[in-house]
């Protein structure tokens, strides 16, 4: 029996796929649009959706916040935390991912939060941790600047030692909810953490009830030796980009090298690779339509807008007609960076945003029908040994158009190759991805 890979998305609480002329009109606010998209892939049985966040506007590309604006590039974009819970409530069965910054909310209103609404979900929520990589950010929180990325993951890796005692702070069993004794909380089951080092002194104990979970799932995108390290020592889910097949096997590899190292067992950790599949009824329309994608006036600039915006370089000054003057580097999001420049490649700037997709979202390419691009998505996850796939857009932006192709087409060419659920085993977002 093939293995079966586990399926999430990505995407952000933004303006969704307004300009084409299938769009959905770019007024998604109240929240019903992405609600649907939840019941849609829930429908399609993935494991999760994950919804992306920053903390400010972006002005780095051209050096005003004008294109930004203009263009809907990252801005405006709504707190994810409210759409988690509303698409948990509207779903039964899919996990449902926010991401959260360690710079942006204290420890115990964090682990407080992700308790809440791993409640009302009844036990899918996940919490993506960023530790936010733009000075733009900063700035919105009493900061002239953010700390160095060494300082960042430092303080995060004490930031989750103080989260986990938080979420241990109440034993599972701590709501005895005795009507006789008059007793809802055992006091001796609930105790203070009383943490104190180097970046953060927490009392506790959480004032919320031990959620389904106990504690949300994680999910991590660390790229860097260090960021992987802090990966694999938390996270349940890391999600990565690749250029190609060799690097997805040995990202993923190295991944739960490091997991073994840090006394974890590799097979808690389900490595998700982000793909931006084209499919059209035939081969050759998928290409057409994939060519037209690329050549749209906007994605050229909307992609160097959004990777300007993450790694804090203004990417307006290069000739898109020739190469990167020199190796860039950044303290914003390095791994992204790294993966976008592909330093030595000779390609132009405009060679690297057309190539897999965007040059960010995209680790293999997959053009062609739906039974096409299943059958190599099961070639490539037998040679990578697993364990799934993060479906996303180049920009992120998305329609229900677009959904449909995946939910009704995708999904069911590789269920009928067994590589992937035709339904939910469990109602906890960790057992499902533990399933297999």
């Amino acid at each position: 029996m093939p293995k079966k890979m586990h399926l999430a998305w990505f995407m952000n609480f933004t303006p969704d796929e307004w300009r084409e002329p299938f769009g959905q009109g770019g007024n998604p606010w109240d929240g019903r649009f992405y609600m649907e998209m939840a019941q849609t892939l829930e429908r399609a049985c993935f494991d999760y959706i994950m919804i992306e966040d920053k903390l400010m506007v972006p002005q780095t590309y051209g050096g005003s916040r004008d294109f930004a604006l203009k263009n809907a590039m990252m801005v405006p974009k709504h707190d994810p935390a409210p759409l988690a819970t509303a698409m948990g409530m509207v779903t039964s069965r899919l996990g449902i991912v926010a991401t959260m910054s360690t710079m942006a909310y204290p420890p115990f209103l964090l682990a407080r939060l992700c308790s809440t609404i791993d409640s009302l979900t009844r036990g899918r929520f996940g919490w993506n941790i960023v530790t936010s990589a733009e000075d733009l950010a900063a700035k919105n929180f009493n900061m002239d600047k953010l700390p160095l990325r060494e300082t960042r993951y430092e303080m995060a890796e004490e930031y989750m030692e103080v989260v986990n005692k938080l979420f241990d702070s109440w034993d599972k069993d701590a709501v005895v909810l005795d009507r006789e004794k008059g007793i809802y909380v055992d006091p001796s089951k609930v105790r203070t953490i009383d943490h104190v080092g180097k970046h953060y002194q927490v009392r506790g104990p959480l004032n919320t009830v031990p959620s389904p979970q106990h504690r949300p799932i994680y999910v991590q995108a660390g790229a860097s030796p260090r960021g992987r390290d802090f990966a694999a020592r938390f996270a349940d889910s890391i999600i990565s980009v690749a250029s190609g097949v060799a690097e997805m096997k040995a990202f993923r590899d190295d991944i739960r090298a490091r997991a073994a190292k840090a006394g974890r067992d590799p097979d808690e950790i389900k490595v998700l690779f982000c793909i931006t599949p084209t499919l059209g009824e035939t081969e050759f329309e998928a290409q057409e339509k994939y060519k037209r994608q690329m050549s749209s006036e906007y994605f050229i600039t909307d992609t160097l807008a959004s990777i300007s915006a993450i790694t804090e370089i203004d990417f307006s000054q290069f000739d898109l007609d020739k190469p990167l003057p020199e190796k860039l580097v950044t303290n914003g999001e390095s791994g992204s960076l790294d993966k976008f420049q592909q330093w030595g490649s000779g390609k132009t700037l405009r060679e690297l945003v057309v190539s897999g997709g965007g040059g960010l979202v995209s680790s293999v390419e997959l053009i062609g029908t739906p039974d096409q691009v299943a059958e190599r998505m099961g070639e490539v996850m037998e040679e990578v040994g697993g364990d799934g796939f993060l479906v996303t857009t180049p920009v992120l932006r998305v329609s229900r158009r677009y959904l449909a192709e995946v939910a009704d087409g995708l999904v069911p060419a590789l269920q009928k190759r067994g590589l992937a659920r035709t339904s939910y085993a469990h109602e906890l977002l960790r057992d499902n991805l533990r399933e297999f």
